[in-house]
Formats: C-alpha cells, sequence, structure tokens
C-alpha cells in the first residue's frame, strides 16, 4: 500500500545496494570470506566541527544475531573525526547489511546535531521538534528520537509518541481557526480550551485573520488562564518577526496579561532562536532539524585476515578513539591509551548478543554535557 521497505526485508539484507549482492557471489564463487574489521567514518581525522552520534539501537538491532563482535560510540556523544562504530567478523557475515546501518546511523545523527545547535541556542527555553512532515512516516519515530538526544524538550508526532512511550505536545493549527470562520476566533480557541485534555497547556494560535497583537489579546481575553499564545505567521507577511513578537509581549503586558507566554514557530533556526530568545518563552522547530543533511557515514574495511588494508584516502588498521579534556583523539588501536584519555569505542555485539541498554534520557544527559565539554556551537 506504501512504498515501504519491510523491517523482514531489513532484517534479512535484502535492504542493500545490488552491488553487495555481486559481492557475495563472486566471493562465494571463489570460496573467500575473509575476516576483516570496518570502520564507521565520516571524516578520517578530527575537523573541529563537532556532531551527534545517533541511530545506534536501531544498528545494533540490525546486527544483533549475527556471528561478529561490533564496538560503538554512546548514543548522544559527539565526534569530529576517525571511527564512531568498528566490526570484526567474516565479511560475508555482514557484507548486505552496511547499506541499512549507514542509513540508520546517517539521518539520525545528523536530526541530533540539527537538535542540539537548537537547544544550545534555546538555554532554558522550551524547544520542540515539528520536523516530522517533513520526512517519510515510516521514518518519524528515529527523526523525534533523535530530536530528544539532541536535546529537544519534545515533540508533536503521535505515532512516534507511541513507538517512544513519550506524550506528544501540540495545541492547535490554523485549519481550527479556519474552521470557525474568520471573526469567530474566539469561538475556535474556547471550543479548543473546553474539549482539550486537561494536561495540554492552552496555548491559542493568534496570527489567522488580524493583526498579532490584537488577537493576542483577544484570544488572552476570551480564555481564562491562558497559558500562552503561539505566532506561527507565514514567511511572506512576517516583515521584522522580532518587532512582531517585542510588540505582542508589550501588548499584553499592556493588557494586564503578562503571564499569557509567547511560543514561535514556522522557519525557526538556531539564529533565529538567538534573536528572539530574550523576548520568547518557547519555539516549534521544524525543517532545522528535520533538513539536516544526513552525516556522510561510510564504511570501509581497515583490516582483512589480521593485516592491514583500506582504499585510497582511508587509514589502513583498527583504530582507537579517546575525548582528551575537549579534544577528539583518534589514534592505532594498538597504541597506549592517551594520559586522562576517555576511551569512546565502548563494546556494542559481542558474538552476535547486543551487550549494552539504550535509555532515551541517558542519552540526552550525555549529549549536554559532551557538547558543554567540547564547546559545541558556543555563542
Amino acid at each position: 500500500m506504501f512504498d515501504i521497505v519491510s523491517p523482514d526485508a531489513i532484517a534479512s539484507g535484502r535492504a542493500t545496494d545490488a552491488y553487495f549482492q555481486r559481492t557475495r557471489e563472486a566471493l562465494e564463487g571463489a570460496g573467500r570470506d575473509p575476516h576483516v574489521v570496518c570502520e564507521v567514518t565520516a571524516d578520517q581525522f578530527p575537523t573541529g566541527e563537532f556532531e551527534v552520534f545517533a541511530g545506534i539501537e536501531d544498528a545494533a538491532h540490525l546486527l544483533a544475531g549475527h556471528d561478529l563482535d561490533a564496538y560503538a560510540l554512546r548514543e548522544g556523544q559527539l565526534f569530529d573525526g576517525g571511527p564512531v562504530m568498528r566490526i570484526e567478523g567474516n565479511y560475508l557475515e555482514f557484507a548486505e547489511l552496511e547499506t541499512s546501518l549507514l542509513g540508520f546511523l546517517s539521518p539520525a545523527s545528523a536530526w541530533a546535531t540539527g537538535a542540539r545547535e537548537i537547544a544550545t541556542a534555546a538555554r532554558d527555553r522550551t524547544a520542540l521538534s515539528f520536523g516530522a512532515r517533513h520526512v517519510h512516516p515510516s521514518t518519524a519515530a528515529a527523526l523525534e528520537r533523535s530530536a530528544l538526544v539532541g536535546g529537544m524538550d519534545g515533540f508533536s508526532h503521535v505515532g512516534a509518541g507511541d513507538v517512544l512511550d513519550r506524550e506528544p505536545s501540540g495545541t492547535m493549527p490554523h485549519a481550527l481557526v479556519i474552521a470557525f470562520g474568520r471573526g469567530k476566533q474566539e469561538q475556535a480557541w474556547q471550543a479548543f480550551d473546553e474539549h482539550a485534555p486537561e494536561d495540554v497547556p492552552r496555548i491559542a494560535l493568534t496570527d489567522t485573520y488580524a493583526d498579532e497583537t490584537e488577537e493576542a489579546v483577544r484570544a488572552a481575553r476570551a480564555v481564562e488562564n491562558l497559558d500562552g499564545v503561539r505566532l506561527d505567521t507565514t514567511g511572506s507577511r512576517r516583515g521584522d518577526f522580532e518587532h512582531i513578537v517585542r510588540e505582542v509581549r508589550w501588548t499584553l503586558d499592556d493588557a494586564g496579561f503578562e503571564d499569557v507566554d509567547i511560543f514561535v514557530s514556522g522557519g525557526i533556526t538556531a539564529e533565529t532562536v538567538r534573536q528572539l530568545r530574550p523576548y520568547v518563552d518557547g519555539f516549534g522547530v521544524g525543517s532545522a532539524i528535520s533538513d539536516t543533511p544526513p552525516t556522510d557515514f561510510g564504511l570501509d574495511i581497515v583490516e582483512r585476515d589480521g593485516e592491514g588494508a583500506a582504499k585510497r584516502g582511508k587509514l589502513t588498521g583498527a583504530k582507537s578513539v579517546y575525548r582528551v579534556d575537549g579534544d577528539h583523539v583518534v589514534q592505532p588501536a594498538d597504541a597506549p591509551a592517551p594520559d586522562n584519555g576517555e576511551s569512546l569505542l565502548e563494546p556494542l555485539i559481542e558474538d552476535g548478543d547486543i551487550v549494552r541498554e539504550f535509555d532515551i534520557d541517558a542519552a540526552t544527559e550525555r549529549c549536554a554535557r559532551d557538547a558543554e565539554r567540547v564547546g559545541f556551537r558556543a555563542e
């Protein structure tokens, strides 16, 4: 019914690039199946441009049950070069899994990085992920998990909430106001207040038909104990959005509604967050997270049958990765650990069994600590 590759196809290796099938045919025909060490990397050497590692739980479940060992960074850790994952085993045990493995890691790490940039800019302000409408529905839960790992306070997607056991956030769209009609905005806001679950914040969308300042005050008067107003003004009508937000704040205060918060959404970026943070209580962020270009991971053989082996442009031999203060250090796996070095490649799969637990909250805390440690996107 939908163009979705099934979980069974992913797990069986059918969700692969055709040349891996040709590789299996050639190696089996030639009677070869070397023992290899493979590494997943984006940059060979540290670059100083840190990204957040995510997608590892799905990757672990993909590799589980195969006769191999794997090591990886922890979910939420930051990296700027060197391997984020190492796999050891006979090559044909996992050859066809490469495409899906990178597909799990590449977009998830990008989404988490985009979310971390927003969270860093937002500081103590609320930041919610609204980006699921920009990705294939089958990946919405992966997007929202990555957003949480990166530091977002919540997300809007109901189905992702079912998968992640989290309550989605959201109040009203323009469609609700339009359904009541021009001049009847109060009826829409009051219907929402009357019928929404008690634990849903009473936040009114106040830019549908009239000036934002006018609708904000009308909503505050129409709904008793209104929690906030949300501005989602279309880009072509925004003009100086900072001025609009400041005017709404001034007008609400002048009318006696100092306790009514202001939330903004629609085209919000980290730069927008930094600009509006002094006047805004919360942000809904979509494309700045969902449209982050996938991290350019590749998987490469670096050892074959105990000897160094790598293609041109890749570094031969297994490697270790350490965090030393705020630096990322990459060196040969058999070299002595640097002083005060924290090893980042930790066991993930041993003899086909997952040997790690995955916890979103722990990953979120890890990401925040690591981001501060390396000075991620410091203002």
